[in-house]
C-alpha cells in the first residue's frame, strides 16, 4: 500500500466498512473455537500466524529509515490491541456473541472520549449525551434484574472496549508519518510475544484439533488480524480516528446479524433495546448533531 498519492475518500471509507465486516464475523467463529483451545493459546497462535505472514510481505521495509521508531509504536499499539482481544475472548466465554459484539461496540463513544482527555480539552455536549445514551444502553444489555446480574463475560467486553479505543487513538497518532509495514507488523508481534510469555502459566493449557478451530485460526489470524490491521493502518494515515471509530460502529450489526444467521442467537427485547442506544450514543457521539466546535480528535 503506498503512501505517496493519496486514495479517494470512499476507497478509506470502504475499506474501513470490510474490516468492520469481517471483525463482526468472527465472534461466532471464536466462540465455537474456544471449545477446543484454551483462550490465550488460541490468540497466541492467532497472532503468531498473523505477525509471520506479515513479516514475510513487509520484509523489504526493515531496511526503512525510521524502524525504531516505526517498530517502538507498533509494540506500544500492540500492548493494548493484544489486551483488548485477551478481554474480549475471554469474555466471549462467558456472554453470547450478539451481545459482545455490541458491548465491544463502546469503544467508538471512548475514542472521543479518552481523545477529549489527551487533548485536555473537555468532551463537547453531544459527547457527553452520547456517552451516557450508550451506558443506559449498557445497563439494558447487561442487567436482566438487578445490579449484580451483570456477568463477568459483560464486565471483560467492557474493559476490552476501552483497550481499542487507546489502540485507534496510538494508531491515529503514528500512523500518518511512520512506516504502514513495520508499525503493522509491531502490534501484531506485540500480541504473539505477550501470548507466548503468558498462556502456558497465566490458564489450563488445552487444545483439540478440530475442524471448527482450524477454520477460526485461518479466518482470525490471517484475515481478522493479519490483513485486518493492514488495511486499518493504512486507512488511519488518511482517517481521523474519530472517523475510523465511526465506521468500526458497523461492527456490532454485522456480529449480531452473523450470530442470528449462524447460531440462531436472539436478543430479548430489552437488549435489544439496549443495544439500540448503544447504536443511538455512538452515532450521536460521531456525527455531533449538536456540535458547536470542532473536536481536536477530528483533525
Amino acid at each position: 500500500m503506498s503512501s505517496g498519492q493519496r486514495p479517494a475518500g470512499w476507497m478509506v471509507d470502504l475499506s474501513l466498512v470490510g474490516v468492520s465486516l469481517i471483525w463482526g464475523a468472527t465472534f461466532v467463529l471464536v466462540k465455537q473455537a474456544l471449545a477446543d483451545v484454551s483462550t490465550l493459546l488460541f490468540l497466541t497462535l492467532r497472532f503468531t500466524a498473523a505477525a509471520v505472514a506479515l513479516a514475510v510481505i513487509f520484509r523489504a521495509e526493515f531496511r526503512t529509515p525510521n524502524l525504531r521508531r516505526s517498530l517502538l509504536a507498533g509494540l506500544t499499539a500492540g500492548v493494548f490491541l493484544f489486551s483488548g482481544y485477551v478481554l474480549q475472548t475471554f469474555g466471549l466465554k462467558h456472554t453470547s456473541a450478539s451481545k459482545a459484539g455490541f458491548l465491544t461496540g463502546l469503544y467508538v463513544p471512548l475514542v472521543p472520549l479518552f481523545g477529549g482527555l489527551v487533548y485536555q480539552k473537555l468532551p463537547q455536549f453531544a459527547e457527553l449525551a452520547g456517552v451516557a445514551t450508550a451506558f443506559i444502553g449498557v445497563v439494558f444489555l447487561t442487567v436482566e434484574r438487578d445490579i449484580s446480574s451483570i456477568g463477568l463475560g459483560d464486565v471483560l467486553v467492557i474493559c476490552c472496549a476501552a483497550a481499542y479505543a487507546c489502540h485507534i487513538l496510538i494508531l491515529g497518532r503514528f500512523a500518518a508519518f511512520l512506516n504502514i509495514g513495520i508499525l503493522t507488523v509491531g502490534q501484531i508481534a506485540a500480541g504473539a510475544a505477550l501470548g507466548a510469555a503468558t498462556f502456558w502459566w497465566a490458564e489450563p493449557v488445552h487444545i483439540h484439533w478440530s475442524a471448527s478451530l482450524w477454520i477460526a485460526l485461518a479466518v482470525t489470524s490471517l484475515l481478522a488480524t493479519a490483513l485486518a490491521f493492514l488495511v486499518q493502518t493504512w486507512a488511519q494515515r488518511y482517517s481521523s480516528p474519530t472517523r475510523t471509530a465511526l465506521i468500526f460502529s458497523l461492527e456490532p450489526l454485522f456480529a449480531w446479524l452473523t450470530s442470528y444467521l449462524v447460531a440462531g442467537e436472539v436478543l430479548s427485547r430489552r437488549g435489544m433495546a439496549g443495544a439500540a442506544l448503544i447504536l443511538a450514543g455512538i452515532l450521536l457521539v460521531e456525527l455531533k448533531p449538536l456540535r458547536l466546535r470542532p473536536h481536536p480528535s477530528a483533525k
